[in-house]
């Protein structure tokens, strides 16, 4: 194991073990390294890669400090990965969104409140296939992030939101707007908020499924051409 590796490891172990918890703030750096048995040098190392995937937090002049280690923090790294990948890659990252999201939204009919539902409506009633692209986006993310986050689970919630970035929900709307699919695309939002609505959750997951394959099948159309 690197130095580094074994640096990240141990200050992954004093987190598990609640040595160090959400907003604490670490050692001084050569405290630290003396503690663990390692140079200066690797924890400063460590420190870095932990603080890019948001596990720390280093503020200037005043220390370093353990972020709240919430799950949309822990990955966000996520949104820059699925941007940098290729076409290929993208239908591959879809195929596991619309496993996740489809068991999401059969999960949001059964212990969504009357209260999101009614949120998710007024979502389905603001937007119609005259608005622009970037506004098409904004809906995209409020309305499926909606229906996830009625599942309950933090993780599942951000997990899904990462693995569509708003890049490629731009170049996804661009293409239906340009495809004329835009009213197509909204009344199957209008179907799935209906079906949880009625709280039928085998009809959502069924809906959510066909919902985001369509998504696929001209995502693979498009990068076929």
């Amino acid at each position: 194991m690197a130095v580094t590796d074994e640096a990240i490891e141990k200050i992954k172990a004093m987190i598990v073990s609640g040595e160090i918890g959400p907003g604490d703030r670490l050692p001084p750096e050569k405290e630290l390294s003396e503690r663990l048995g390692l140079s200066r040098n690797s924890m400063r190392e460590a420190v870095k890669a932990l603080e890019v995937i948001r596990v720390l937090d280093v503020r200037r002049g005043d220390g370093t400090y353990v972020t709240s280690l919430e799950p949309h923090l822990l990955l966000e790294a996520i949104s820059f990965v699925v941007d940098m990948h290729d076409d290929d890659s993208m239908l591959e990252i879809f195929a596991v969104r619309r496993m996740l999201e489809s068991q999401a939204t059969g999960l949001a009919a059964t212990l969504g409140s009357n209260e999101d539902i009614a949120e998710l409506e007024r979502e389905i009633d603001e937007i119609d296939a005259s608005v622009t692209v970037e506004e098409l986006v904004e809906h995209d993310i409020r309305f499926h992030r909606d229906i996830v986050r009625m599942a309950g689970n933090a993780y599942l919630t951000s997990l899904i939101d990462h693995l569509s970035s708003q890049t490629v929900r731009a170049r996804v709307w661009r293409g239906l707007t340009e495809g004329g699919a835009v009213e197509r695309t909204l009344s199957e939002h209008r179907a799935i908020a209906d079906a949880i609505a009625q709280h039928d959750p085998a009809l959502a997951t069924s809906l959510a499924t066909a919902h985001i394959a369509g998504v696929e099948r001209w995502l693979r159309q498009a990068t076929s051409a």
